[in-house]
Parts: C-alpha cells; sequence; structure tokens
C-alpha cells in the first residue's frame, strides 16, 4: 500500500469491541499503526470480563424481549432476526481466526448449550406459544421445539420442574444450538493476538485524560501512564473509543458536537451464583424467563450454566442496583463529573421521566438475600440458601439523550455508535447485546468510517466473513453453510448436549 494512505489508530479501551476493532484492521491494514490503551492492567477485566456479564452468546433463541407483541396480538419478530443474524456473523469471525490458528481451543470460550425459554401462567404461556408460531417457520429458528408437557421440560430442566408443586401452568421452548460463551477469554485470545503483531502497542495501566484536536485534523492523545506516573502525548488520524461506560465521559472530553446532550445512567448487577457440582450438574442450558411487568429488558431473569475455565457454575439474576460509578473499577464521582451545563436538561428530564426505574433499582439494591432467593425459587424451587452465594458483576450504563421522536431525556437500551462528522473519532456507547453482536457492529464502525476503504476491504472482509453483505434471514443455504463451518471449526458440533 501507498505509504502515504498509511494511518495511525488509537484504540481506547481492552475490551471485546476494541480487541475485536483491532483485529479487522490488523487483518486489512497491516501497514497501519495501532495502538491499544487500557486503563487496568490486562484485557477483558472490566464489561466484558466473564464475570461482569451475562455471557449467553445472545442469538434470540430465548430472550423473549427482542420478540415484542404488538397491540393486535401478534408477535413482532424482526428483532430477534437481526440479533440471530449478527451473532452468526460473530460466529463466523471468530471460526476464521480458528481456521488460520490465530484462536486456539475455541472450547475456552463458546460451547454448545441448549437456550430454553421457561413461563408461568396462563398468559405468559399463551405468548410463547404465538412466540414459537412467529418463530419456528423461519429457517434460524427451524430447531426450535415447544411443550406445555410438565414431564417433557422435566427432561428440558430438572432443576427447575423439581420440587413444583404449584397448578400454575408452565411451558418451554428449546434450541439445542445454543452456545454459552466466555467472553473475558475471548478478549485475551484476541489482545495475545495483537500483542504478538509489529505494528500494534497494547499499553495496560494507561488512562487518557485529555484530546487536542490538531489542526490538520489529527487527534493528538494525552495518556498518563500509572507505570511511571506520567503523561505522553500519541497523535491519531483515528481514535476509537470502546471503554465500556467509560466511553461517555471521554466522548465529551472530545468535545465533538456529537458529544452534546449525552449522558448516562449506570445500573449494576448482581447475580447468584451456585459453584455445588451436585446441583450445577442438573442444569445443561441457560432458560430465560419473562420480565415482571413494568420493568426494562435488563430485569429478564434467568437460570444459566457458565463455564469459567475449570470452573462450572450456574448463575441467576440479573439483579439490579443503581451507584454513581461508570465503570466496576471506576470513580464515584464518575456520573457527578459527566453532568455538563449541555446536558444537564437532558438529564433531570430523564430523571423525571424514568422514575420507577429509579424507585425499581433502589428496591433491588435493598433487597436481603431471602428475598433474592425468594426470586430464584420460581425458577428452582428446591434451592437452599447455603447453595448460593452473591457476586455482583459489571456496570451497564444506559444512553441518555434528546430525540425527536421521544423527545428530551430519553433512556435508550442497547449499544449505539456515535461519531464525529468527519470520522476521525468514534465512540461505543450502552449495553446489551453488544459482546454477542461485537463483530457486527465493528463492520458497521468500518463502513461508516472508512468508506473509501471498503471496496478494497470487501475481498479480505468475505473471506473472514462469508455472508458479509448478504442477508442470511433470506439466503437459507448460505446460512446453513456458515452454521455448518462455524460448528465445524468452534467444535459446537462435538459438544455432548443434553436434550
Amino acid at each position: 500500500m501507498n505509504e502515504q494512505k498509511k494511518k495511525d489508530v488509537i484504540l481506547i479501551g481492552a475490551g471485546v469491541m476494541s480487541t475485536t476493532l483491532g483485529t479487522f484492521l490488523q487483518k486489512l491494514e497491516p501497514n497501519w499503526n495501532i495502538k491499544l490503551f487500557e486503563k487496568l492492567d490486562g484485557a477483558g477485566k472490566e464489561s466484558t470480563n466473564e464475570w461482569n456479564n451475562a455471557g449467553t452468546g445472545h442469538a434470540a433463541l430465548c430472550e423473549l424481549n427482542y420478540t415484542v407483541e404488538k397491540e393486535d396480538g401478534s408477535i413482532d419478530s424482526s428483532k430477534a432476526v437481526e440479533i440471530n443474524e449478527k451473532f452468526e456473523i460473530s460466529k463466523q469471525f471468530w471460526s476464521y481466526l480458528v481456521k488460520e490458528k490465530k484462536i486456539q481451543n475455541p472450547q475456552a470460550f463458546i460451547r454448545a448449550l441448549p437456550h430454553i425459554s421457561f413461563v408461568q401462567g396462563e398468559d405468559n404461556v399463551d405468548f410463547l406459544r404465538r412466540r414459537f408460531e412467529a418463530l419456528s417457520y423461519l429457517p434460524m429458528f427451524k430447531e426450535m421445539e415447544f411443550t406445555e408437557s410438565p414431564g417433557e421440560l422435566e427432561k428440558w430442566v430438572p432443576l427447575v420442574t423439581a420440587g413444583r408443586t404449584s397448578e400454575t401452568p408452565i411451558a418451554g421452548t428449546k434450541v439445542d444450538s445454543g452456545t454459552d460463551v466466555n467472553f473475558g477469554e475471548l478478549t485475551r485470545k484476541l489482545a495475545n493476538n495483537l500483542e504478538k503483531e509489529d505494528n500494534i502497542e497494547i499499553h495496560y495501566n494507561s488512562t487518557v485524560t485529555k484530546f487536542h484536536r490538531q489542526n490538520d485534523g489529527k487527534w493528538e492523545v494525552i495518556v498518563r501512564n500509572f507505570k511511571n506516573n506520567t503523561l505522553e502525548s500519541h497523535i491519531a488520524d483515528f481514535v476509537f473509543l470502546g471503554a465500556g461506560g467509560n466511553a461517555i465521559p471521554l466522548l465529551q472530553k472530545t468535545k465533538i458536537p456529537e458529544s452534546k446532550q449525552i449522558g448516562g445512567f449506570p445500573i449494576s448487577g448482581a447475580f447468584l451464583v451456585c459453584s455445588n457440582p451436585e446441583i450445577v450438574e442438573q442444569h445443561e442450558a441457560k432458560v430465560y424467563g419473562k420480565e415482571p411487568p413494568g420493568t426494562p429488558p435488563m430485569t429478564v431473569p434467568h437460570l444459566d450454566r457458565r463455564y469459567h475455565g475449570d470452573k462450572d457454575s450456574l448463575l441467576f439474576g440479573p439483579f439490579a442496583a443503581i451507584g454513581p460509578k461508570f465503570l466496576k473499577n471506576g470513580s464515584n464521582l464518575d456520573l457527578l463529573n459527566s453532568i455538563k451545563p449541555n446536558n444537564v436538561l437532558t438529564m433531570l428530564a430523564a430523571g423525571i421521566k424514568n422514575i420507577p426505574l429509579v424507585k425499581y433499582s433502589i428496591q433491588q439494591m435493598l433487597m436481603k438475600k431471602e428475598d433474592r432467593m425468594q426470586a430464584l425459587r420460581k425458577y428452582v424451587p428446591d434451592a437452599k440458601d447455603e447453595d448460593w452465594d452473591l457476586v455482583v458483576a459489571g456496570k451497564r450504563v444506559q444512553i441518555i439523550k434528546d430525540t425527536n421522536h421521544s423527545g428530551r431525556g430519553y433512556i435508550q437500551f442497547g449499544t449505539e455508535i456515535v461519531q464525529s462528522e468527519d470520522h476521525s473519532i468514534v465512540a461505543l456507547l450502552g449495553e446489551s447485546p453488544g459482546a454477542s453482536t461485537s463483530v457486527a457492529i465493528m463492520l458497521d464502525v468500518l463502513r461508516e468510517n472508512f468508506p473509501e476503504h471498503i471496496e478494497t476491504w470487501k475481498p479480505k472482509i468475505k473471506e473472514m466473513i462469508p455472508s458479509f453483505e448478504e442477508s442470511l434471514a433470506e439466503n437459507i443455504q448460505l446460512l446453513e453453510k456458515v452454521q455448518k463451518s462455524s460448528s465445524h471449526y468452534l467444535a459446537l458440533e462435538h459438544n455432548n448436549v443434553k436434550s
């Protein structure tokens, strides 16, 4: 490539987003200079750490909040199709890295695990039945099974049905091709690969303190090196803010117009965790329920089998709480410092509009263990207090912004890309299903911010992601082809999945 077109890139945050983008850029432009800065002493230690996120491998197979019931009673499946396709894109990329021997032992970060929806009560059973009818004819969801039989559900989820004496109707759907993903381990593998490349530098124990826009359009990024407590200056043509909850304060420091009228609402998560092998072995699935009426999407209860290295466990939750930190390892001043003259009205409007959310979070925060165990026993009737401990998960910062449709102070649930008009700086804001759709999100970053390179990059991207610029929802043959290839390289077809 022409030396004049060589770029200097800075990635901030060593989570799954920055390491994914760094991997893409290294494959597409191996002579670009890439620097990655991380505040902590290693990769994948904040939002994408295996103990800080649900790690489902969101594919909309069991997550009921991705299928919305319309006013006429019909089920809108468009979001489920979108999420499922994006997860298939992620699997293609990971498969490519395994094929190229850039990732060894894929089962260290991904395993086959049935995804099950489980509901209770006549209304929820009716909803699940209609959801099944809406999804099961689609190629992506053709493996889905539905049952209202307690006997069949006992085969699927014996831990959930044992000790259940209520005559309340129950039902479930099951897809055996679901997965459990350890995003912390995946991120560490990606970061280790990047460190081996000559054109990439990874700097841990380094935090970004300032941004300065130069006259030539480049960015000067000031970084504090904690190891020697010095300030360093680094120059970049392109900056990516993939710092989890801290992306909002960093975006504000750039002072770009797109950073105005944006705020964040931090929510902590907590899970009840069981590591008793006798209990863990009884539950080989991810089971998602229906969120309580009037609560936000992040309240969806789920009981998950998790694989953390050589330690298997069950997680139940999430239980929400509010606090001022934007990162688990953040400062109690994060929320206060994020309130600026340009977003104070936005933040106040959000507070007024979302009093029920704040009240719900406070109620969750005040819950005692016995209250949490009562919630767990709706899914595991025989659960004993001594087998379950509370683990505090990571932070999620919901985006607060003004929109033409929803007005001032709208809290957005999901992931959003914010970029400068000249595409020299990009921030990734929000939360779930972020990590599961990280590859598709980074493809969007590449498309929107490097349009002059996309045609040149397209053959390489197609090599990495065969479905690039094609619809898996419409091309059944391609869908089956990439699914088969992903299952082979990620060793998913070799797992013994209990049914």
